[in-house]
């Protein structure tokens, strides 16, 4: 069985970054707890939704770098063309948009799978990535990213396919995870078929977690380093930056989109980064090639004496790393027991 991802399959290329990134609450802000929730959702005007502050401009970043974005979502189908032209108004670039067969499951009477994130995302991700690893010289030339929100299964989902890549999850413990997560056979086949067909290589470095509702990051320290909680994207695009896929320049038009539309400034920025650095997820300080990048744009960016402000922040206060999560085992047939059939939600103002 292969997936419906209604795009053509990716030419062979030179590509070496694959981003992995969900919509709702992550790229979009949106509401989806109760069923008003969805139909609003459904019936909004592309013009009138709205975006999470700065993801659009990491998005446009990723791609001016080169990389390949293919966003995964969980919205329907039936709503491809308001998301499309949502894109288009963000003047947003992807290879690939994947969207849920919410319809179908209902006709089919498969109710559980119109919540689970499991045997939703984690089929279509291994899929895609038996699928790409071909535009690559070698597997582990082709690395990934992957961004998803605080609200569902996203850690988990997304931790659990980094180590099925990785080859640390055999086709044996993947069965029980999918069996014990009460993931439809059909959904199981092509996880597990697609498994066997991708080369094992470690490729995903980091894990992006939008903190969407507020979620205190030492709820994820169980998935270890690799996962990286952020509250806004100038965090995310500095994590990026420190892994070599966004220039620094990137980051100062991320954060220039922050203090133009959305009313940050120098300090809150700066903020921003020390709190990144306090909870162990920057090792090197960003400051020369930030201060570099800063010279490069001069006359071209309208924020530039925040941004000069930010940089000199950073400068006068040098942040001391915090501890990093440990690395661990994680227990993925345990979590597969919390986060079935979409019990993973989590209604506002829950944990």
């Amino acid at each position: 069985m292969q997936p419906t991802t209604e795009s053509p399959a990716p030419a062979r290329s030179e590509t070496r970054l694959v981003a992995r990134w969900d919509l709702d609450k992550t790229y979009l802000r949106t509401e989806f707890d109760t069923v008003r929730d969805l139909i609003r959702t459904a019936v909004e005007r592309p013009d009138l939704k709205r975006s999470v502050p700065g993801a659009a401009a990491l998005l446009r970043e990723l791609k001016r770098s080169g990389a390949r974005v293919h966003i995964l979502s969980g919205s329907p189908r039936q709503m491809r063309g308001r998301l499309e032209e949502k894109l288009a108004i963000d003047r947003v670039r992807y290879d690939e948009l994947t969207l849920k067969p919410n319809l179908s499951n209902a006709l089919r009477l498969r109710f559980r799978a119109m919540r689970d994130q499991l045997g939703y995302k984690l089929p279509h991700l291994l899929a895609a990535r038996a699928r790409d690893q071909y535009v690559a010289p070698s597997p582990s030339a082709l690395a990934e990213v992957l961004v998803g929100d605080d609200a569902e299964a996203d850690a988990f989902v997304y931790s659990l396919y980094a180590d099925v890549c990785a080859g640390s999850v055999d086709a044996a413990l993947l069965a029980r995870v999918l069996d014990k997560g009460r993931v439809y056979s059909d959904q199981a086949e092509l996880a597990l078929s697609s498994q066997r067909l991708i080369e094992p290589a470690t490729v995903v470095r980091h894990i992006l977690i939008h903190l969407d509702r507020q979620t205190p990051p030492s709820r994820f320290r169980e998935y270890g380093p690799r996962v990286v909680p952020f509250y806004n994207y100038l965090q995310a695009a500095i994590v990026l930056c420190a892994d070599g896929h966004v220039s620094a320049e990137g980051v100062l038009r991320v954060a220039s989109e922050l203090v133009q539309h959305h009313r940050f400034d120098a300090d809150a920025l700066a903020r921003s980064y020390f709190e990144l650095v306090r909870r162990g997820h920057l090792m090197e300080s960003p400051v020369e090639a930030l201060s570099r990048a800063l010279a490069s744009l001069e006359g071209r960016l309208p924020t530039l004496n925040e941004l000069g402000a930010m940089v000199d922040l950073l400068g006068r206060s040098p942040a001391v790393p915090g501890v990093p999560p440990e690395e661990r085992a994680i227990d993925y047939l345990a979590l597969s027991e919390t986060h079935r059939a979409g019990k993973n939600r989590r209604r506002p103002g829950g944990h």
